[in-house]
């Protein structure tokens, strides 16, 4: 852990957090970055619904995205930054416009290529997953 890197200087609240953070209602409840993992808490809004009333997939991968992304930052040194290359999700149930939970986990860090995971949940209840890749880089 480097308390240096930017994922540490925004939990102290040296750096913002970035927009879309906010726009999903989004928080940071616990890091563990021996484990590699995250827990995470979104407000399902009601803007975020399709017509049938149920939170449209879109949101729900960007929850995953920034669940699974923090699990990594953790782990990075000061001037790192780590985009996602690719994120494929699976949808298991529909979601409510109430809160979600996440949790993001790091599966394998090399060198430069990273590979992650993570769920969200509702009222107990699974409603999604997702695996990434992720690519180290330097600023």
């Amino acid at each position: 852990m480097d308390p240096n890197a930017f994922f540490w200087k925004m939990q102290r609240g040296e750096l913002p957090f970035p927009p879309s953070v906010f726009t999903l209602g989004g928080r940071i409840v616990s890091v563990d970055a021996i484990q590699g993992t995250v827990e995470t808490l979104f407000q399902g809004k009601p803007e975020f619904t399709n017509p049938a009333g149920h939170i449209q997939g879109g949101f729900l991968s960007a929850m995953l995205d920034d669940t699974m992304s923090p699990a990594l930052a953790a782990l990075l040194s000061a001037g790192q930054f780590a985009p996602t290359l690719s994120l494929v999700t699976q949808f298991l149930r529909p979601a409510q416009p109430v809160p979600i939970s996440g949790h993001g986990r790091v599966l394998r860090r090399g060198s430069q290529i990273c590979h992650l995971a993570g769920e969200l949940h509702q009222n107990g209840r699974l409603i999604a997953t997702a695996t990434a890749v992720a690519s180290i880089h330097t600023a």
